[in-house]
Order: C-alpha cells, then structure tokens, then sequence
C-alpha cells in the first residue's frame, strides 16, 4: 500500500497542464471496439482506471496498442466473445459501457455488474429501460447484466431523472439500431458530448448532444476514425481549487473555460480571482476567503464530483457555509477524515454540511474513502501546519495522472512512499523540516 506525505504550508505558483477527462474516455474506449476498423484515440489519461479497461477489452478480444502513454490504436474486429465477466470488469464503473457497445454491435451482451467508488446508490435501471424500449431482453443473473435482441429498434425514451451513464449506454446501442431514437431528459455533460462527437466521428449519426433532447438515426456499420478526448474538468476544478487553498497563483492549462463556469463562478464569490483565457485559468488567492452555500447538481450546475474539494477549502474560510450533496447520499465520508485535521463540520440528514470555517488546520494520518474524496485530502494536507499522512491513494491514482508530480512542479512538499517503509517517511520529513 502506498501513501503520500505531505508538508503544508506552502503556496503553489506555476502552471499545470490537464490531462484528457477520464469519465469521457471510459466511454470513448469502450465505444471503439463497435467497429471491425482501427480506431486512434488520443489524449488519452494515463491512469489506473484506463489500464483496468484497456485489460477488459484485451480479454474479449480486442486489439489494443499503446503508441505512447496518452494515445491508444483499438480494433475490435476480432472479438471473440460478448460476456465481461472478471474481476477487472467489477473494479471500475465505467465498465457498464460495454452492454451498450457489444449490445449496439453484436445485439448480446453480458457484462459483470460494475464497481467504483462506494459513493452511493447508482443503480443501472435507467440503462436498462433505454436497452428495453430500443427493442432488448435484460436480466440480471450471476452478477451479470445480460441483454439480447434479434433486432435493435429505434424508439422513442424518456428518462425520470437525468443520467450520464443511462444516456451514454443508450447512445451506444441506438446509434447502430433501425430507425430513429429520441432520447429526452439526457444528460448534457460535456462527456456525454464527447462521446457523441466521437461515435459521429466513426460515421453515427447523432445530433443534440449536450441539449436534453438527443436524436439518434441509426446507421448499420461504423469505420475508423482519430479523436482526442477532452480536457478533465474535474482535474482542472481540482487543481483551481488547491490553487486557492494554498493562496497561490497557478495557471491551469489545457481546459474548456466554458466547462469550468460553475467551479468559476463559486471561487470568485469567495474571493479567488479568477483570470479566463482561450485554453487556461488562472486562480489567485492572497487572503482568508469567504463562505458561500453550495448545492451540487446535474451540468452545468455544480458537479458532486468537486463537492469534496469545495467542502475542504470551505473548511477554513471566515464564517459558516452549507454544502448540499443532491446526487450521491455517501459523498461525505470524507468528512470525518477532515475533522481529525481539526475542521469543524456536521453533516445533518446525511446530505447537508454546516461547515464552520476554522483558522488552521493541523496535519494527520487519514484516509482517502474514494477518488475525489482523497484528492480533498491531499487539498487539506497542502493547507494543514505540520505532516499529512493521505492513505489508500490508489483510490486517488485510479483518475489523477501524476497527481503528485504534478503537484511537487507547483511547489507541493509532497512524496509517495509505501506505507511499510518508515525509513522512507522519516527520511523525507528530515528532509523538509
């Protein structure tokens, strides 16, 4: 097990250069192997939760080739069978693209139920309405979503509530069924859009994506094509947001601007000052910022996926704020993580914090419960007076590329050792002190 060590206390200043947006190229790579044609994706992260999918693929037969660390070459001509069922199958969530994949090309599927951060209920009801009403049989056995159909069939779906996943999965089978999809109340994140752009790319025919009315006209063959993914909004939020916990001046390069509006928007009305350019950010923070109230929600408010780091730079700031997680019921498990670095804050009713902003914190030994819980983790550690001790990173490194390299070129006092290596913490806090 491995952890970082971190020393507080100091600004960050440089630049940062973001990475392609994980929850876009889970997606992207699972939506290559619809054609029988070489697909070139690039970049791509560089992170454990790719290298968990790009195994998947491999085991069903695909043909994945790493040209360099952010570009891949997939062909899915030679797939061999439609059932994902091992254990690097249940490890990431984004691994449920495959039904709609394999269901879109093959009309079967049967892919293990996916797994994640333990964040809350995310149930794959919505997936399975959209599979059913393009014309599919889904069950649930032996831990497998299995569905089948002799013929996909376009048809009219609404979705009760708005989901990215359901919206995706959905996307992929409709684009390669008979006939016309409407796909109303669709998700209109920035990777939904991403992800349309791409199966356009290989010759679909999707118009709407990024409004919450989608049409699909499906076509019978897609080909190859070359895409580069995204900018990370969530990396980006991330580092804007460590940016001002530190009372630093980064420019964060490599964004969508227009993607960042909602994480903009509250840092000014702290007051961070935030600088726009065509490509990049620049966060400056030079006092004791301000509270504010905040309420995740679906795009383009504010995503659940930045609470934790809000939640955390909130924590020291003058007077009380409430942050209200809407979409995930345990996204603050964190939180108790947070406190023993002495914040003060109470989560009521499960999904509401009243967060006391507390002068300082002090550094300890805590425990990163999921990916963007420990990012905020190691957001509180690069504010705290003393030693920080961020355990379980992996969590963290299953979607921030080089997240402490990254960290050490802004200035960061930051290491990763193993956690059974006392030699190696002594040595770095000897070296720091």
């Amino acid at each position: 097990m491995e952890q970082y060590i971190i020393k507080g206390g100091t600004q960050l200043k440089g630049e940062v250069s973001v990475g392609g947006y994980k929850n876009a190229a889970l997606g992207i790579i699972a939506a290559a192997i619809m054609t029988d044609d070489t697909v070139k994706v690039e970049n791509v992260p560089d992170i454990r939760d790719i290298d968990i999918l790009i195994q998947v693929l491999q085991d069903l037969g695909a043909k994945v080739e790493r040209i360099n660390k952010h570009t891949l070459k997939i062909n899915g001509a030679k797939i061999e069978t439609v059932t994902a069922d091992s254990d690097n199958v249940r490890k990431i969530r984004g691994s449920y693209y495959l039904v709609g994949a394999l269901l879109g090309k093959y009309k079967r599927a049967q892919v293990a139920l996916p797994g994640g951060c333990n964040i809350g209920s995310r149930p794959i009801d919505r997936h399975i309405k959209g599979f059913e009403a393009l014309g599919s049989e889904v069950k649930i056995e032996h831990g497998l979503i299995c569905a089948k159909a002799d013929r996909l069939i376009g048809a009219p779906i609404y979705f009760d509530e708005s989901s990215v996943g359901a919206t995706i999965n959905t996307m992929l089978a409709a684009c390669m069924a008979e006939g016309q999809t409407t796909i109303e109340n669709a998700a209109k994140e920035p990777h939904v859009v991403d992800v349309a752009n791409f199966l356009n790319s290989m010759g679909a025919n999707i118009k709407g994506a990024g409004t919450d009315v989608i049409r699909i006209k499906g076509v019978t063959k897609l080909h190859g094509s070359e895409y580069s993914i995204i900018p990370d909004q969530i990396e980006a939020g991330t580092f804007m947001f460590a940016a001002a916990a530190s009372k630093g001046d980064v420019l964060v390069k490599n964004v969508i601007p227009k993607h960042l509006e909602a994480f903009t928007a509250k840092l000014m009305e702290i007051g961070v000052q935030v600088e726009e350019f065509d490509d990049a950010v620049r966060v400056r923070a030079d006092k004791r910022l301000g509270s504010t109230h905040v309420k995740t929600l679906v795009y383009p408010g504010f995503l659940t996926d930045m609470q934790p780091q809000m939640t955390t730079l909130l924590s020291v700031s003058n007077g009380t704020s409430i942050v209200t997680e809407s979409i995930f019921e345990n996204r603050f498990k964190y939180v108790d993580e947070l406190t023993k670095m002495g914040a003060s804050i109470k989560v009521v009713e499960s999904n509401t914090a009243i967060i006391t902003g507390v002068d300082r914190l002090t550094g300890a030994i805590v425990n990163a419960p999921d990916l963007r819980g420990g990012a905020a983790l190691v957001m509180a550690g690069l504010m705290a007076e003393g030693f920080t001790i961020v355990e379980n990173v992996e969590y963290i490194e299953r979607g921030y590329e080089n997240f402490e390299s990254k960290m050490q070129k802004l200035g960061a006092i930051i290491t990763k050792v193993d956690s059974n290596d006392s030699k190696a913490i002594k040595k770095f806090k000897l070296k720091v002190s």
